[in-house]
């Protein structure tokens, strides 16, 4: 059962997908918030799997909760304004669902949060090496060979993932956490909740960031030491 918060100050919307989520089996509203600062304080003290969280909201917005909360907890952000789509993409969102919501669009989404529970309940063991020195990704309307040789870094958007090569870069509707499943780890290394670098590529690290191809890479504090230890610096 996935535990849900809905947090959204307009009580029509927030019953409406309350609704939608009584409907869903394998899914629980645990509570519903209109105040933002209320739900940030039932967080500090209960854990639940997926935040319904609306943008436009006084005192703080979804996105500034968002900032907060970080990565710990799946969110799929629902507004009435599109232009906020990118921020959310940037936050890692599971999904930005623009009002009216529809049940049909709903369930499309919190699809996508059940595809990724299963996978963390059922990981699997990443690839030491590989045989092969190519992946294939579904981009667009086809299946494109991906060369190690030729990928600077992955960067995740919540679902979305951009293949930066060279000269190149390749979207593909897929998690960074099936890249850091399935590529081999002698070759890359997840260095932040939305990069995985080719580790040969790197030209210098500096401070809590890497250097490749003129991009900053950011380092988080957690991955640090194991990248250090990879590199064999001191």
């Amino acid at each position: 059962m996935i535990k849900c918060l809905i947090i959204d100050d307009e009580p029509l919307a927030a019953k409406l997908i309350e609704a939608y989520i009584d409907k869903m089996d394998y899914l629980e509203v645990r509570a519903i918030f209109n105040n933002p600062l209320k739900a940030l304080s039932y967080l500090q003290e209960e854990k639940v799997d997926l935040i319904f969280l609306d943008i436009q909201m006084p005192e703080l917005t979804g996105i500034q909760l968002a900032k907060i909360i970080g990565d710990k907890t799946k969110v799929i952000f629902t507004t009435a304004y599109p232009d906020y789509a990118i921020d959310g993409f940037e936050l890692n969102a599971v999904d930005y669902l623009v009002k009216p919501i529809t049940l049909e669009r709903f369930i499309k989404s919190v699809n996508r949060v059940v595809q990724q529970h299963v996978e963390e309940l059922s990981p699997r063991e990443p690839a030491t090496s590989s045989s092969t020195d190519y992946i294939f990704v579904k981009t667009e309307y086809r299946h494109q060979k991906i060369n190690f040789e030729d990928v600077r870094y992955f960067k995740g958007y919540g679902d979305y993932v951009a293949i930066y090569k060279q000269s190149e870069k390749i979207l593909t509707l897929q998690n960074l956490k099936h890249f850091e499943q399935v590529l081999p780890t002698d070759k890359f290394m997840r260095i932040h909740k939305s990069y995985i670098i080719a580790l040969d590529k790197i030209d210098y690290i500096e401070k809590n960031r890497v250097v490749i191809d003129k991009e900053y890479i950011p380092i988080s504090n957690s991955y640090l030491p194991d990248l250090r230890q990879k590199l064999g610096l001191k």
